[in-house]
């Protein structure tokens, strides 16, 4: 019977989501490269075939080489020279990218201790070597089946759940091994989009729950490890690297933050900053909302952590550094960061509203206010008339009367998530600042913050004219269009991310990640050779592929923020309810589940030892599901 057009689109579809391959370590982990991200020592001696791309480092090899070697002493040099190839395949296949389905490691219980064979491969193996069954395997049933003269029920027994795991032939199936661990592996285009837009896979892992809106997630680079996540309402908790959280919070300010708990709010503690020397002076830097006669300001403070307990902030050294009052309770902007001159980065809103609708070229494009910039000063000193702070004598127009010396940069509507590229291996691009600049009704964009640099707003939105009486006059100097924007039919609130330079997901590297707040979406930008940025999506495996190890394939819908670890690792913060007060926050790390790192060139470091202070818990971490 002929089928329906429509019907065999639909198989198609069907096939090409079926058909995902899905390379698994013994651990649950991918399988990784050999010295992927840095130089490691040692290479495979041994398991030669699977130096490449495989499950084994160095010491893995060298264990499965002294196995080999305590059998071989066992073995007449006749059985030793019939055998020697099937013996060193077998115990090869731990280091397989398939050994968890080589070995059905995924069934739990049913789990082999021999490894999953193809029926042709195991006949002759029993035939010609059935004693090297039990120098393998010390399972009861697989002995006693070994023995017998008629090896077909041996060889159905270790045979794969999934026969097209079985070996050798997995090894010459290419839908298994062509493209193996590259990005493209888990790459899938979708038959009913017209543009055919290509998806990368990846799963996440999650390190933490239970939180309220989390907006920020920070380290202090002070070779502890842990993690300092602001939750809107006012809190700072300290994570350490085990994914606990102490008990007692870094910082409550619950009681001075501004913020609609149980309604939708912009306002509250919306970011934190450690000082580039923080292990010696113990300074760091908030943003916040507070109420000032009335009218809501944002207040950029110093405080200092407690001389007497590494995780608790002493409220009482707190300094005011600036505070900036807003017209509207939206659009605070909330970004602060240090960059690699040492100076501090503030990021303002445009000061709410819609359509920067305050003074003639709304505040985006006004000259003498704080709002809509980006503002950069030196926290190390005080400006003259006892200003907090100083300012850095290369800012662009510290000598231009019409702006405000602390300018940076200006145009900026809402820039909601900021990030610092740290550079490649050689420090190429280190420094960059990528922002999300959140789109008033039709495009969101990414900026690469630029000094002097004028980003548009409100005269453009995106890469188009929003206000023409602005945008026509020429009036908007220096101006810098954004490297990437997307239309609202894509996304409508964008949450900036970072450039990925961690260890652990090799295929990331150099990929600008980030998402959509308000359709819970990830995407990815890559530079070309031109300059130029091409955006990618970014989905979930399968559910095959996001099962094991600790990883998924789901995650809260809005997504608040992003982080990273001291090693570069990058994580996502999201919520089920976008409400202050509700604790709906989670944390995940993010899992290339096509390729990890050498965990030899991937080792955290041991973290500097976190004192904990009498009475403070540590709270293990305790998986919630979606």
């Amino acid at each position: 019977m002929m089928q329906s057009p429509a019907s065999f689109i639909l198989l198609i579809f069907a096939f090409i989501i079926g058909a995902e391959s899905h390379p698994q370590c013994l651990d649950f982990k991918p399988p990784f490269k050999k010295n992927s991200c840095r130089p490691a020592a040692g290479s495979l001696e041994f398991c030669k075939e699977y130096e490449n791309f495989g499950c084994c480092d160095a010491n893995d090899d060298s264990q499965i080489l002294t196995e080999y070697k305590s059998i071989f002493s066992n073995m007449t040099l006749v059985r030793f020279a019939s055998c020697a190839i099937y013996l060193r395949s077998l115990l090869c296949q731990k280091c397989s990218p398939y050994a968890a389905h080589i070995y059905d490691a995924e069934d739990g219980p049913q789990a082999k201790t021999f490894p999953g064979l193809c029926k042709p491969y195991c006949t002759n193996l029993m035939k010609k070597c059935w004693f090297l069954v039990p120098m393998l395997t010390k399972k009861k049933r697989l002995l006693d089946l070994a023995k017998k003269e008629d090896s077909s029920e041996f060889c159905n027994t270790v045979k794969p759940v999934d026969i097209d795991y079985c070996y050798p032939q997995l090894t010459r199936d290419p839908k298994l091994f062509n493209g193996l661990g590259t990005e493209n592996f888990y790459r899938q285009t979708n038959p009913f989009n017209e543009e055919r837009t290509s998806c990368l896979k990846i799963c996440v892992e999650e390190v933490a729950n239970g939180l309220n809106n989390p907006v920020s997630m920070k380290h202090a680079n002070d070779g502890t490890q842990r993690w300092f996540v602001v939750e809107q309402v006012g809190i700072v908790w300290v994570y350490l690297s085990d994914k606990s959280r102490l008990s007692t919070p870094f910082l409550n300010l619950r009681d001075r933050v501004l913020v609609r708990e149980y309604g939708y709010d912009e306002r509250g503690m919306l970011d934190i900053a450690f000082h580039p020397n923080y292990k010696e002076n113990g300074l760091f830097y908030l943003f916040y909302t507070i109420l000032i006669k009335g009218y809501h300001n944002i207040k950029i403070s110093e405080m200092k952590v407690s001389d007497t307990n590494m995780n608790k902030a002493n409220l009482d050294t707190e300094r005011t550094l600036l505070t900036v009052q807003e017209p509207a309770f939206n659009h605070n902007g909330g970004q602060l960061i240090f960059g690699v001159d040492g100076y501090l980065y503030i990021f303002t809103g445009d000061g709410g509203g819609g359509g920067d609708r305050f003074g003639k070229y709304g505040n985006g494009q006004n000259k003498k206010t704080m709002l809509g910039k980006v503002l950069r000063v030196d926290v190390n000193n005080k400006g003259p008339n006892d200003l907090p702070y100083a300012i850095p004598a290369d800012n662009p127009f510290v000598n231009d009367k019409d702006y405000l010396p602390e300018i940076y940069a200006l145009g900026v509507r809402n820039m909601w998530r900021c990030g610092m590229d740290r550079g490649n291996a050689t420090g190429f691009n280190k420094g960059r600042i990528f922002c999300g600049d959140v789109g008033q009704s039709q495009y969101e964009e990414v900026d690469i913050i630029k000094k002097g640099g004028n980003y548009g707003w409100r005269a453009y939105e995106g890469f188009k004219c929003y206000d023409p009486n602005i945008c026509n006059k020429n009036f908007v100097k220096n101006y810098i269009p954004p490297i990437h924007a997307y239309p609202h039919s894509v996304g409508k609130s964008i949450t900036g991310g970072y450039v990925y330079r961690g260890c652990q997901n090799p295929n990331l590297e150099g990929k600008y990640i980030f998402g959509d707040f308000q359709y819970g979406k990830l995407f990815l930008l890559r530079e070309g050779k031109n300059g130029k940025w091409r955006r990618q999506n970014i989905c979930m495996g399968s559910d095959d592929v996001c099962k094991n190890g600790g990883i998924q394939n789901q995650f809260a819908k809005y997504i608040l923020s992003f982080g990273e670890d001291e090693q570069g690792e990058i994580y996502m913060l999201s919520t089920h309810n976008p409400i202050p007060g509700l604790p709906g926050g989670r944390i995940y790390k993010f899992v290339d589940p096509s390729r990890r790192g050498d965990p030899s060139a991937c080792k955290t470091p041991n973290p500097v030892e976190t004192k904990v202070a009498e009475g403070t818990a540590a709270i293990p971490y305790k998986r919630q599901f979606n």
